[in-house]
This record gives structure tokens, C-alpha cells and sequence, in this order.
């Protein structure tokens, strides 16, 4: 028989190798930042992500997210994703052309028409698709491609043509192309992180802020610029990217686990955006904005002259690549 100072070692042992073993089999956490609100689409996607990455790698990983820049915002994410500090984060096109300029080419204005347009360019575009792969020397890399939608305005004052933006102060991200754009159409820029926006709007420092419906939404923005007006005048999608340092450390076979879960989590994205839309704007109009299509014309004519700068800086070759890839899709896939 075991005397009480035996039974309370064992006892001990017991709960030490119980302990370690916990220890053992716990996960390994991954870090996502976003900037999203918590409900929001991205936020959503996100958590399909998470739970379809600790599925398909059995529990070994455990992504946890930070939605709101609570770590960072868009721009200081894709530093954190070079310096080990995130593992994921989610963001525009254009907010990853500070590592790879030639990626503002994609926020070229107009360049489709429909969300099928746009997932057969960021899938398939073989000139996109090549620029892409040049990211892991940068420090990070595209796992998939989530949804935004097509970019819009929302201003304090009425916007029905490109002259009532000569008296506007519009807030751009730092991105050459979408800056370019916004003053050709007539505004003056003010660069400014998304997260400081809603009150730059409130204060009067900017007249309003251009940004998918889903972004608007989710961020409120109608609530100090309750004049929404859909030009469409960008499609800007969001490539999920993963730091090349943790990529690294997977194994083949959780690397293949991760791209499953970004894949399917992308599929997921792009539906509930494109679906999202019409619910989206009713909500915001019973909330006190007013929704307006505009004559789109005047504004196509307006930044024609952006496509010759971007040849300028960017060379006719990389640009004409493009344009030439959008084109055949939209000829592929005419709007219905």
C-alpha cells in the first residue's frame, strides 16, 4: 500500500506529465491583423480561415485574429508580415505596391466591369499572376485572393460629376495610381491610414473617402459622408497574404492545408461580398444616406489621362500587359 507522501508524489507526477503532454499537443498561434471591424467581411472570412486552417493541420495551429488595426494599420501589417510580427493579414492591391510598385497597375480605373471579370483577372491574369511570384522575395506572399469590391465615394457634399469635385478634399491610402485618379477626376488628396478617416470626415480635414460598399458599410463612413455614389471606378480586391518567414516553416503538408483554407475562405469571401451589396446600400439609405448612379461618362473621360502616366512610370510594356489581359476578359465575359 502507498503511504500518503507516496500518493501525493505520484499525485504530483500524475499532473506534471498531464501538464507536459497538455503542453505537448498545444497549438501554435498565428498572428492575423486586419483592419476590418468585427462585422465585417473580412472579419468573417477570417474566421473561416482560422477554423478551416486548425481542421486541416489537426490542431496543430491556431490562427488568432485582430480585427479594428488593433495590431496595425494596412500598411504597417505588410511591414509586420516582413519583420515576423504577423503571420496574416488581408488588404488592397495597391497596399501592397509600396514593396512592389508595379502592383498599382491593378488599380488602374475601369479596368472591368463585374465580379467575375475581376476574379478571372486576379486568378488567371498571367501578367498578374507573374507579379505575385515575385513577392516572397519581398517577405511575404499571396495565399488567395478575398473580396472588397468595386471602389466608390462616399462625400459630405453631393458628387454627380467631376466638377463638383474641383471644390473636395478626397482621402486617399498611399498608392500612386488610386492618387492619380482621384486627381484627374478633380479632388485634391490628402493621404491619410483608414483608420484615422471617419473622424479626418467628422472634423472637416477631408470631404469624404472612395472604398468598396462592403468597406463603407462595415467602417460607417455614410454616417459623416452620407452621400454615397457608385462609380465603380476601381476594382479592389484582397490578396491574403502570409509572412514568408512562417511559410517557410511549414511543412509541405501544411502549406498545402493553409492554400485549402485560403481558397476556400476566399470562396466564401467573394460570395458574401457580391451578395452583400444591394443589402448593404438598403441599410445604409434607412440609416440617412442617399445612394446616386451617376452619369459614369464624364468620369471615364476624366481619367483617360491616367492610363498615359502610368505608362510614363511603369513602362508601355507592363502596362499594356494588363490592359491587354482586362480586356480579353471583359471581351470573355461580357457584363449581362
Amino acid at each position: 500500500m502507498f503511504g500518503k507522501q507516496s500518493l501525493g508524489r505520484l499525485t504530483m507526477s500524475a499532473l506534471m506529465l498531464s501538464a507536459c503532454m497538455g503542453a505537448a499537443h498545444a497549438a501554435e498561434v498565428l498572428r492575423f491583423s486586419h483592419t476590418d471591424n468585427p462585422g465585417g467581411s473580412r472579419q468573417a472570412a477570417a474566421e473561416v480561415f482560422a477554423e478551416k486552417v486548425a481542421d486541416y493541420t489537426d490542431g496543430r495551429y491556431e490562427v488568432k485574429i485582430f480585427p479594428s488595426g488593433q495590431l496595425a494599420n494596412d500598411p504597417k501589417a505588410i511591414e509586420l508580415l516582413q519583420l515576423g510580427g504577423v503571420d496574416f493579414t488581408v488588404s488592397a492591391t495597391g497596399s501592397y505596391a509600396t514593396h512592389l510598385p508595379s502592383l498599382n497597375l491593378t488599380a488602374m480605373p475601369f479596368l472591368v466591369d463585374t465580379y467575375e471579370q475581376g476574379w478571372e483577372l486576379y486568378d488567371n491574369s498571367e501578367w498578374l499572376q507573374g507579379e505575385f511570384a515575385k513577392l516572397p522575395e519581398k517577405g511575404f506572399r499571396v495565399l488567395s485572393t478575398w473580396e472588397a469590391g468595386f471602389r466608390s465615394f462616399t462625400t459630405n457634399e453631393p458628387l454627380t460629376s467631376p466638377t463638383d469635385a474641383e471644390s473636395m478634399k478626397m482621402r486617399v491610402f498611399p498608392n500612386d495610381m488610386i492618387r492619380w485618379t482621384m486627381e484627374e477626376i478633380g479632388f485634391q488628396t490628402v493621404v491619410m491610414p483608414i483608420t484615422d478617416v471617419y473622424l479626418a470626415i467628422q472634423q472637416g480635414i477631408v470631404n469624404g473617402q472612395e472604398n468598396p460598399v462592403d468597406t463603407i458599410r462595415s467602417l460607417r463612413f455614410y454616417e459623416v459622408a452620407p452621400n454615397i455614389t457608385l462609380t465603380r471606378h476601381v476594382y479592389s480586391p484582397l490578396p491574403l497574404t502570409i509572412a514568408e518567414k512562417t511559410w517557410q516553416s511549414f511543412s509541405d503538408a501544411d502549406k498545402d492545408a493553409v492554400l485549402k483554407a485560403a481558397a476556400e475562405s476566399a470562396a466564401f469571401s467573394r460570395d458574401l461580398v457580391k451578395n452583400s451589396v444591394d443589402r448593404q446600400l438598403d441599410e445604409m439609405t434607412e440609416e440617412g444616406a442617399t445612394v446616386s448612379v451617376p452619369e459614369i461618362g464624364p468620369f471615364r473621360d476624366a481619367v483617360q489621362p491616367v492610363y498615359a502616366k502610368a505608362k510614363d512610370v511603369y513602362g508601355d510594356d507592363a502596362v499594356n500587359k494588363i490592359l491587354a489581359d482586362a480586356a480579353a476578359i471583359r471581351d470573355a465575359m461580357p457584363a449581362k
